[in-house]
């Protein structure tokens, strides 16, 4: 499980880093990041006053993932794979996960290397 300092909750913040983040998108998810940098630049009301907030992350399972047990058991490995790398995204940063709908079949494995490919990419520049 993520710590609470480390989840988003707010429709605001999901909103933030769908329509203003990068994107990167990998054969079972696509991660959205918006970067603590610009957050910070743009006094984002959402963002607690101190000044290096951690890095918060939310997770979007539809029912197109597969039924109810499938979609949680998807959300526990992402949050889990998300939990472990929450240390590579720069202070302040909002991502949002999105589980698409091969992310049920595919194992922890098929999920980690398609995270860390993402993260890689948004990380290094090179999405959108």
């Amino acid at each position: 499980m993520l710590p609470t300092e480390h989840r988003l909750r707010r429709r605001e913040d999901f909103a933030t880093a769908v329509r203003r983040g990068r994107r990167a998108g990998r054969p079972t998810l696509v991660v959205h990041l918006r970067s603590g940098a610009d957050l910070l630049n743009e006094g984002d009301p959402h963002v607690p006053g101190e000044s290096t907030p951690p890095p918060r992350a939310g997770f979007v399972v539809s029912k197109a993932v597969g039924v109810a047990v499938v979609r949680n058991k998807v959300k526990r490995r992402l949050r889990h794979l998300v939990r472990e790398r929450l240390s590579e995204l720069p202070p302040g940063s909002l991502v949002v996960v999105r589980a698409l709908p091969g992310a049920g079949d595919a194992d922890h494995a098929q999920l980690a290397r398609d995270l860390d490919a993402a993260f890689t990419r948004l990380l290094s520049g090179g999405a959108r």
